[in-house]
């Protein structure tokens, strides 16, 4: 395959032509440790609107605003239900308001992931996901009366293969009260996109229902190699409707390179014989169905150039309009829906803790410190992945390295595919390494070289030839050796490079990514691919000896870096998905947590719990912060 080639024509001084937005990691507040910088792909502002059918006379509809989403409203029509982090970014809880906006009080919260409240049609009890108990996605019912708490879908009857995504989602109420629906991917095996070669999963969903008391568990809908999700009752209670996508279909339904091009339809089946019924046809991604009537349903066109709502018999006229997750009131004169926003955080923004000893704070991706006690990141919200350095406390901020005219394409660049990535500091604080050229898809294509500059920015110089896809470097703990990884088929592993001789020695030959040298020399953690599906997280002498396998979730484990306690960092989806992937927008693996654990894979510890994808973590002590 012919390699696109990044890489510049020999060394060059830098200038640094670019302005760092300020960014000063504040000191944590007293009694706490310190403070955690971490990466989020998720929205950074979500609002609840009104509008009438037609899309006329739309305004906000919370008296007060917080992040929020996936808004269910009461069968009488009188009051909704929503999820909100208004507790903390990051933190979904569930909360009620009266539909005019007002009287927001909450329901369910705590440090679990909550979402997706839909209130039974007496009003007397909420269905509602939670990963409160075992941290994966589960079906639980609230007594609003009693504040009596039931999980329905984590017993014997319901529970799936604890070793696939085993997750459920979107509670549906029959209009009787007795039944509640659902969307599952329990009992399905985990998938790469692509084929199974893409390190991001699939999801495949099928519909269930159960009755509120736990019993009488049963699955209504299923379709192999296709997802069906977001069920919701007819108005008889005789039929259930869902939206129905190609499991691969599910990868691009939330990337923005897919979005307007993948295609699902809205089905609906009978409850009691399992007859199908098609009622869409042709391309655009259909999404969050409901009955309006027993004639009509309303639906989301997910992206591309007819995104907006649309009703399968005609009748209603379509509007076109950037929303998510439209639910419509009873009388089916109003919709709500949110306006999501992805305009990055803040560098430094409070993130929701989840542990008391420390803060969580945004910060851009792959943050490294010095052992002189000094920041760098790749700073992608600069818009060309260069190379940042600076003090903890934002001052002697300094552009080391910048990516622009070192032949790399702004297109790429633009989306985040290419750049100077993952910075890494050499023991004496003289240089930083990083890798310059095509990441993530783009490795399969495009050449990457390791280099490293100057930590004043003074000079920079390339380190590897540039005929493969070299890149992500880590400093042995004398500074003597970097190890980085290639990809590619005829050409993978890691590598060693002498930086004193020149020499480069095979340490690994398999499909393995992201080193980090341990501080004290003896160990090289890094991810490899130890299946078709599956990456997990390992450990190799820098001999080669003892290689280890930390992780075996099934799930990918990887992203994986020191701590300053000598414990793992590291990201994983062992407790499934948290939601339907198809309804996520820009992400890539959106079931993502940051995990730790001890150097020998034991010890595992969820420090996450968010609905959204979590990664590349760094602690920063108070004695750093404080210097």
């Amino acid at each position: 395959m012919r390699r696109r080639t990044f890489l510049a024509a020999g060394a060059a001084a830098v200038g640094a032509t670019l302005l760092p937005k300020p960014f000063a990691v504040a000191a944590a507040a007293t009694g706490r440790k310190g403070v955690m910088l971490m990466n989020r792909i998720g929205p950074s502002s979500s609002d609840l609107y009104i509008s009438d059918v037609d899309g006329s006379n739309e305004r906000k509809l919370l008296a007060s605003a917080g992040l929020d989403y996936h808004a269910g409203i009461a069968a009488d029509g009188r009051s909704l239900v929503f999820t909100s982090e208004r507790t903390g970014d990051g933190n979904s809880s569930l909360y009620r308001a009266r539909i005019d906006g007002t009287g927001i009080t909450p329901l369910v919260a705590g440090p679990a992931m909550d979402d997706c409240g839909a209130l039974s049609p007496d009003g007397s009890k909420l269905a509602f996901v939670s990963t409160r108990g075992d941290h994966k996605a589960q079906i639980w019912v609230l007594d609003l009366r009693t504040s009596a708490l039931r999980c329905l879908t984590n017993g014997a009857a319901v529970a799936g293969d604890p070793s696939g995504p085993d997750g459920h989602f979107r509670p549906s109420w029959s209009p009787d009260g007795q039944w509640i629906a659902f969307s599952s991917d329990r009992n399905t095996v985990w998938r790469g996109h692509d084929d199974g070669r893409g390190w991001e999963h699939t999801q495949e969903l099928s519909v269930y229902i159960i009755r509120p008391d736990g019993t009488g568990f049963r699955q209504v809908a299923s379709r192999e190699g296709y997802c069906l999700g977001s069920p919701k009752w007819s108005p008889d209670g005789r039929r259930i409707v869902c939206y129905e996508i190609t499991t691969e279909g599910t990868w691009l339904a939330h990337r923005p390179e897919g979005i307007g091009k993948v295609e699902s339809q809205i089905v609906s089946v009978d409850v009691a014989t399992g007859e199908r019924i098609e009622h869409t046809s042709g391309p655009n991604l259909k999404v969050a169905p409901q009955f309006l009537s027993a004639t009509e349903i309303g639906y989301l066109i997910k992206g591309g150039a007819d995104e907006g709502l649309a009703y399968t018999s005609g009748t209603l006229p379509s509007v076109k309009r950037s929303l998510r997750s439209p639910v419509w009131t009873p009388d089916g004169k109003s919709v709500i829906y949110q306006k999501v926003g992805f305009a990055t955080r803040p560098l430094d923004t409070s993130l929701y803790t989840w542990d008391p000893d420390w803060e969580y704070r945004f910060c851009d991706v792959f943050p490294v410190l010095s052992r002189q006690g000094r920041l760098a990141i790749t700073d992608k919200q600069l818009g060309n992945s260069s190379i940042v350095t600076l003090r903890p406390d934002g001052t002697d901020r300094r552009v080391v390295f910048d990516t622009d005219g070192k032949g790399l394409d702004p297109t790429l660049v633009a989306k985040g595919l290419a750049g100077a990535f993952r910075p890494a500091w050499s023991p004496d604080g003289e240089w930083i390494a990083f890798g310059l050229g095509g990441w993530f898809q783009e490795r399969a294509v495009s050449t990457a070289v390791v280099a490293r500059v100057r930590s004043d920015g003074s000079a920079w110089e390339t380190l590897t030839d540039g005929t493969a896809n070299a890149g992500f470097p880590s400093y042995s703990a004398d500074g003597n050796e970097i190890v980085y990884r290639v990809w590619g088929q005829e050409n993978k592993g890691l590598r060693i490079l002498n930086l004193t001789t020149g020499a480069t020695r095979v340490l690994t030959d398999e499909f393995d990514n992201l080193p980090d040298w341990s501080p004290d020399g003896r160990l090289i953690l890094f991810t490899r691919k130890t299946s078709a599906t599956n990456f997990d997280v390992c450990t190799i002498r820098p001999d080669g000896s003892d290689l280890r396998v930390l992780t075996s979730s099934g799930a990918n484990d990887g992203h994986a870096v020191w701590n300053h306690d000598g414990r793992i960092l590291y990201n994983s989806g062992m407790y499934g998905f948290r939601a339907e992937a198809a309804l996520y927008d820009d992400t890539f693996q959106p079931y993502g947590q940051i995990f730790s654990m001890r150097a020998d894979g034991s010890d595992k510890k969820l420090l996450t719990d968010s609905q959204w994808e979590d990664s590349m973590p760094l602690y920063l002590p108070q004695s750093v912060l404080s210097q």
